[in-house]
């Protein structure tokens, strides 16, 4: 578990580990340069439990790299990611590591997850319908996953020019060598907060980012890498519109009032054609009642996993992707 700034949801995160039904583990945690009293309160989780390996660095190293350097200080097989402001349910860890001892040619597991807010009120259920569709964006949160180390390392590890969407990038190259898999159940809750690292980052640096992740994503969908991608060292000057919809959900989930308008207006590509229209409508929407725009996205998911035919809690974990779905990545 790397650790930046993340003091008011310390406890709860590090509590639902500890008390996890599953015993047997070291928990590391790495404060990366936190300038409130989260390392006070590390240290003093540190001396009453002693599973947990605690470490700190002076600079934040930022997202990527904190999540390299701490599962560099672990030393098991396998490796279960914990956000510093998520929680867990008791038995997030047992269910996972009897799923990838009972089936080996898995090499990643997530869970689906509920969306809570800064007070920890559930505030969306889990996107069941994820499941079902075909898509290169994952249906469970990056705190949810165990792994197995081999297929980290094999894979490379979290990459810097991938950073604010690295945990996507990762997964999409470790699922070339190995099948991912989602439990169908949320065993995670996934916390929106304004303490969120894309929201407390350089604004025009997340927005070049997130613009990245999709520009990559497209170039999957036609069949094709997108390693040249990372190597241009320019800023686009125009960002994908959808950009503003991903950041704006972060603010709309924390309870805040997204404001995106005007900068949609200077830095989004926007064209004559339906997706910008939505997107157009969408950070209005936000700006004017995002409350109602919250309840009209839960009553959207909650139709979507109605429409979701089979009971896929019933079938066991759901096959995201495998190995001979990313050619292009090999």
């Amino acid at each position: 578990m790397p650790v930046h700034n993340a003091a008011p949801y310390l406890d709860e995160a590090i509590s639902s580990i500890l008390n996890q039904t599953y015993r047997d583990f070291e928990f590391v945690i790495l404060d990366d340069g936190s300038t409130d009293d989260s390392y006070d309160r590390l240290r003093d989780w540190a001396t009453r439990d002693d599973r947990i390996c605690l470490h700190r660095q002076e600079r934040n190293s930022g997202p990527a790299e904190s999540s390299n350097l701490v599962v560099g200080h672990s030393r098991g097989s396998l490796i279960a990611r914990m956000d510093a402001d998520d929680r867990c349910h008791p038995d997030r860890l047992a269910r996972q590591v009897d799923l990838l001892g009972l089936r080996p040619e898995v090499g990643l597991v997530g869970s689906l997850c509920n969306v809570i807010d800064q007070r920890g009120r559930v505030v969306r259920g889990p996107d069941v319908w994820r499941l079902a569709r075909k898509s290169w964006f994952t249906p469970f949160p990056h705190g949810s996953i165990m792994y197995r180390r081999a297929v980290f390392e094999q894979a490379g590890g979290y990459r810097e020019a991938c950073v604010y969407w690295e945990d996507q990038d990762l997964f999409l190259r470790m699922a070339a060598l190995s099948t991912i898999v989602t439990i169908p159940v949320p065993l995670y809750e996934h916390r929106q907060s304004p303490l969120s690292t894309r929201l407390v980052s350089e604004t025009e640096f997340v927005e070049n980012s997130v613009d990245l992740a999709y520009r990559c994503l497209n170039r999957l969908g036609e069949g094709r890498g997108y390693e040249d991608l990372l190597d241009r060292d320019s800023s686009p000057n125009r960002v994908a519109p959808r950009v503003f919809v991903s950041l704006g959900s972060l603010q709309l989930w924390a309870g805040q009032r997204p404001r995106l308008f005007r900068r949609l207006i200077r830095r989004a590509d926007l064209r004559p054609n339906l997706q910008s229209l939505a997107v157009l409508v969408w950070t209005l929407w936000a700006a004017l009642s995002p409350g109602t725009l919250r309840a009209f996205m839960r009553l959207l998911s909650k139709l979507k996993n109605a429409a979701v035919r089979q009971d896929l809690s019933k079938g066991g974990a759901v096959a995201w992707l495998k190995p001979g779905d990313l050619a292009a990545l090999k």
